[in-house]
């Protein structure tokens, strides 16, 4: 397997200590479907362009700036350099700023991860003792990067042989679950339908494995492609399921009993095989 290409370059440091190290991305869309976008009269691709709002014409990149809206149609133009300028003393450092309990980084708040890596083989020996001191106390180191011309605060974990560095949402990004679920009414619950959802989860208890998960969208999207290449009809969507849930106790006990069949076959299967 081909190691895809650095994303980032740069250094690790802890203090005065400074380790070579690069950003490999730990997520791909290889395998996603891409639509491009056609002119339906002549079936040709098309390009999508900047227009001027005020005359319509087409605006080339060489004349394109960034600004920032001061009130209503009054814009603060923005200089290329001056923003270089802004990153140029921390684009190629990865400071960490303290250590957290691992686990302790709230779901939430996690973004996107990278495998990190030493940058070359003298940087190998000082990556290793700093990722197995971080899994020894069983720590996570935080710190902040200048990624893609952002800023992100960012997680360090030890992963195998190497290290994860995953970038962390803001604050101001989260939407509270206290105004989410406000609205929600304090349920009683039945601590006997309790007891029997909590049977049916002990029973379909199951190993996460990435490997078993299937996107349903993108497999129903290829089939289409290939039976419109083929000259066929379309496949028939699956039908939605009809709610018809009247008592949740019922279909509690119900979803329970249809649980206890299968291991009374299997044991059947068994004895039988005997």
């Amino acid at each position: 397997m081909v190691v895809p290409r650095a994303a980032w370059k740069g250094y690790l440091t802890l203090g005065a200590v400074s380790c070579g190290v690069k950003l490999v991305g730990a997520t791909s869309q290889a395998g996603k479907i891409h639509f491009r976008i056609l002119n339906r009269t002549d079936r040709q691709p098309v390009k999508s362009a900047y227009l001027d709002e005020a005359t319509g014409e087409i605006v080339g990149p060489d004349d394109q700036v960034r600004g920032y809206e001061t009130k209503a149609n009054e814009y603060l133009v923005i200089d290329p350099e001056d923003v270089k300028a802004l990153k140029a003393q921390t684009e190629h450092t990865l400071g960490v700023d303290g250590f957290v309990q691992a686990g302790a980084i709230v779901q939430i708040y996690r973004d996107k991860p990278y495998y990190l890596l030493p940058a070359d083989r003298g940087a190998e020996e000082a990556f290793a003792v700093i990722r197995e001191a971080l899994r020894r106390k069983k720590k996570a180191a935080m710190g902040c990067i200048v990624l893609y011309q952002k800023t992100h605060h960012v997680v360090v974990e030890p992963e195998g042989d190497g290290m994860v560095m995953t970038t962390l949402r803001y604050e101001r990004q989260i939407v509270e679950a206290k105004g989410v679920f406000a609205g929600l009414a304090k349920i009683k619950v039945d601590p006997e339908m309790a007891d029997i959802a909590g049977l049916i989860i002990d029973r379909k208890k199951i190993r996460f494995d990435p490997s078993r998960f299937e996107d349903r969208y993108e497999n129903a999207l290829a089939a289409l492609i290939e039976a419109k290449r083929a000259g066929k009809k379309p496949p028939k969507p699956v039908p939605k399921p009809k709610e018809n849930v009247v008592n949740l106790m019922d279909v509690l006990k119900k979803s329970l009993a249809g649980e206890k069949k299968p291991a009374r076959l299997g044991k059947a299967r068994k004895k039988s095989a005997a």
